[in-house]
């Protein structure tokens, strides 16, 4: 799914060093330094996180990562054959400019006024793309979805009329690395900090931080009810306020961080969209066997930071 990057608004980055110092070592390819830089230039204006050193401090060892998962990305899809176009890349910043109701040609303008790179925000489209058809190629024809799973869903919402149903957004912040326990759940601390300033700035944060499939729509995870998520998800949800946004909840997977939307009760006029049921179930496996799939990968990486 391509990642989008809400621009609402534009200030100013500060100038950073032309730094060219390696930072990360991914297999037989480096992340500069200069590359953690841009990225964070982009990722602190588009997502209206302060622009300070104490929060580039924080956030730099989320955004090393986020380009450690890119690379390894990269080289995977490399490995395949799969090459992006650059009228893919195109489309995906028009995708960006049209989500912001901002003519594509100003939100390039926009962009670089600000002082930041359109390359890597490029770069940035590159690897979701380039990503996207390594799991539609590689994982999607594996995924199935029988009668007999829908019908057992259907079931399932069937014996839940009546009960709640909730519109609900997530950051989710992947634990590959048992070893980066501490450090994924910091960086769920800092986000969700941010996010606790405004419910506004949740989808922005989403879009930059999320590796859950729905990033790209910031975050949007639609209505869910009990049974639909993991268990500690559930639980969350039964005891918050519509607008909350949670603590992070740790998970099997990792850390989410929940905003509330809306609240209502099942109706049974729900029950009977089997296409609906289908592609939920079929999106749920699918972004379940893409992460085992890129862990997979990255635990069979060389990585060597020097950050």
């Amino acid at each position: 799914m391509l990642c989008a990057f809400c621009v609402l608004t534009v200030f100013s980055s500060q100038a950073y060093s032309k730094a060219d110092g390696i930072a990360v070592v991914v297999n037989d390819r480096i992340v500069t330094l200069s590359d953690v830089e841009n990225r964070m230039a982009l990722i602190m204006t588009s997502s209206g996180i302060p622009n300070t050193p104490e929060t580039r401090a924080k956030f730099q060892p989320q955004i090393v990562s986020m380009l450690v998962d890119e690379q390894i990305k990269m080289q995977e899809a490399s490995r395949l054959g799969v090459e992006v176009s650059e009228e893919e890349i195109n489309k995906g910043l028009e995708t960006i400019a049209g989500q912001n109701n901002i003519p594509v040609e100003d939100f390039k303008s926009m962009i670089t006024r600000s002082g930041l790179k359109l390359s890597t925000l490029k770069d940035q489209i590159r690897a979701e793309v380039a990503w996207g058809k390594v799991v539609s190629s590689q994982i999607r024809p594996r995924v199935t979805v029988t009668d007999a799973d829908i019908d057992a869903e259907l079931q399932r919402i069937s014996n839940t009329v009546g009960q709640d149903q909730y519109l609900v957004s997530e950051i989710f912040l992947d634990v590959a690395d048992p070893s980066q326990e501490a450090e994924v759940r910091n960086s769920a601390l800092r986000l969700q900090q941010e996010a606790a300033k405004s419910a506004n700035n949740f989808p922005a944060l989403a879009r930059q931080f999320s590796q859950a499939a729905g990033a790209g729509q910031g975050g949007d995870l639609g209505w869910l009810q009990a049974g639909q998520t993991q268990p500690e998800i559930d639980t969350a949800l039964q005891s918050m306020s519509i607008g909350q946004i949670s603590e992070p909840i740790r998970t099997s997977s990792g850390y989410h961080i929940i905003l509330l939307r809306q609240k209502r009760a099942i109706s049974p006029e729900m029950v009977s969209d089997r296409d609906a049921v289908m592609q939920r179930i079929g999106n749920q496996r699918l972004a379940r066997q893409a992460r085992g799939y890129f862990q997979d990968l990255k635990s069979n990486a060389f990585i060597e930071s020097r950050v």
